[in-house]
């Protein structure tokens, strides 16, 4: 018995290969970006919260704690993720705590990502209550 080839599917590979290798390589930035995005994040709450127990101890002024953020995000990420860094103070269920919130762009690879900025706040008890 002879096989029939068809021959109307020569070349279809190659287009199939270019339309699947584009959605892999969407779908990889994708994943990409949402890692990178919550890496950031993440780091940003690490140095919030850090600088808002350096400002909460009892021999330290809440300024301190601004200022300690502020450096740690300049070590871990860059310096334009420092930029507005502030500090106050709250209460969180009755007890006095130091708030240090930190508002940073989003980090975007290329042209396509989320446009906007992260907005994150570390607390700590104030330890002269």
């Amino acid at each position: 018995m002879a096989r029939l080839v068809r021959r109307d599917e020569r070349g279809s590979a190659v287009a199939e290969y270019v339309m699947v290798s584009g959605l892999v390589v969407l779908l990889f930035m994708a994943v990409f970006q949402l890692g990178l995005v919550l890496h950031v994040r993440n780091t940003l709450i690490s140095c919030a919260s850090e600088g808002a127990r350096l400002g909460a101890r009892a021999d330290a002024e809440p300024g301190l704690g601004a200022a300690r953020a502020r450096e740690l995000i300049e070590a871990s990420l860059s310096d334009g993720y420092a930029d507005d860094v502030t500090v106050g103070t709250g209460v969180v269920g009755g007890v006095q705590v130091v708030e240090v919130r930190v508002r940073s762009p989003f980090p975007v690879v290329g042209l396509l990502g989320p446009d906007g900025q992260l907005d994150v706040t570390g607390r700590a008890f104030l330890e002269r209550q």
